[in-house]
């Protein structure tokens, strides 16, 4: 049986040495060239005739989900056996729900774009990682098969190596997120924390009101999903460090870091330490040794899923 082929979007070029040294991947190519009023030509030299297909690449922007869509369409239209879709990171995924009047649910929009590519004979499936709402994957249409990959081994792993021996509190940036750190602690064996929060009435602005848990002489480290500016974070470590923390470390699953976050986040002096995944490509700002790769655990999914 031939190895499945492997496609990969550029801005996702740095994952794809970590799948191809951990599954039986044949490198795809694809011509790619940008013409001078902006369009793009996109061509896949590798032969899809009956081929089990994966395309790797995230939607950080509108490009990346357009090149997603683009090659997914071109694969199967070529005539691919299956196409299977590995998606580290879902763009507008804060975007699932409207809140005022008018509001585009964005996260639904870009659900059905996917559900409209062409479906191969052997079918199409979605494997999505630590996606923000459990929600999103069932945007899709029912004949995209969906998968959630969970990366709560990915982060106690990268918090254990971190941490060592050395005693901690898992904490949170605030009481959405109580539940998953309380997951998270449990299977670390730690205690969770989070911060109280108000919202002022006049200027709507969140302020943090004090810590559920004894922190005293303690090292905390903060979960949280995804980190963009990292202000809430900050907001949250100088709580648990006026409640008497030791230290303050960040994980998240997403590590986004837009612009000059990075810089912003070390400049705020709160943090030990900063760590993540690498299902972003922000996640390239850090130091090799703060973040943790999800290729092995992705393509042991895609392994255990098989081919349809």
């Amino acid at each position: 049986m031939s190895r499945r082929l492997l496609f990969t979007i550029p801005s996702y070029a740095y994952l794809e040495h970590a799948f191809l040294a951990a599954g039986h991947f044949e490198h795809g190519v694809v011509d790619r060239k940008n013409f001078p009023d902006g369009e793009r030509y996109l061509r896949i030299r590798s032969e899809l005739w009956g081929r089990d297909v994966v395309l790797l690449g995230g939607t950080p922007t509108d490009v990346d989900w357009l090149e997603v869509f683009d090659l997914a369409c071109g694969i199967a239209r070529g005539g691919a056996r299956s196409l299977t879709i590995v998606m580290p990171y879902f763009g507008y995924a804060t975007m699932e729900r409207a809140v005022k009047t008018g509001e585009v649910v964005v996260a639904k929009s870009r659900a059905r774009l996917l559900s409209s590519i062409p479906s191969p004979e052997g079918g199409t499936k979605v494997l999505l990682f630590d996606l923000h709402t459990d929600g999103i994957e069932f945007y899709l249409d029912d004949r995209v098969l969906t998968r959630h990959v969970y990366g709560a081994p990915i982060v106690t792993a990268k918090i254990k190596e971190r941490m060592g021996t050395t005693p901690f509190v898992l904490g949170a940036c605030d009481a959405g997120r109580a539940k998953w750190v309380q997951s998270l602690a449990r299977d670390l064996h730690v205690e969770p924390a989070f911060v109280y929060k108000s919202r002022d009435a006049t200027s709507g602005e969140l302020a943090v009101t004090g810590v559920n848990a004894d922190v005293r002489g303690r090292e905390v480290v903060i979960y949280d999903d995804m980190i963009r500016t990292g202000s809430s974070l900050v907001q949250a470590a100088k709580a648990y460090l006026g409640a008497g923390a030791s230290k303050v470390h960040a994980i998240a699953s997403h590590l986004v870091l837009p612009g000059t976050a990075v810089d912003a986040l070390r400049a705020s002096g709160v943090f030990a330490s900063i760590m993540g995944t690498d299902s972003h490509p922000g996640s390239q700002k850090l130091p090799a040794a703060d973040v943790a790769s999800i290729g092995p655990r992705m393509v042991e999914c895609l392994e255990v899923a098989g081919d349809p």
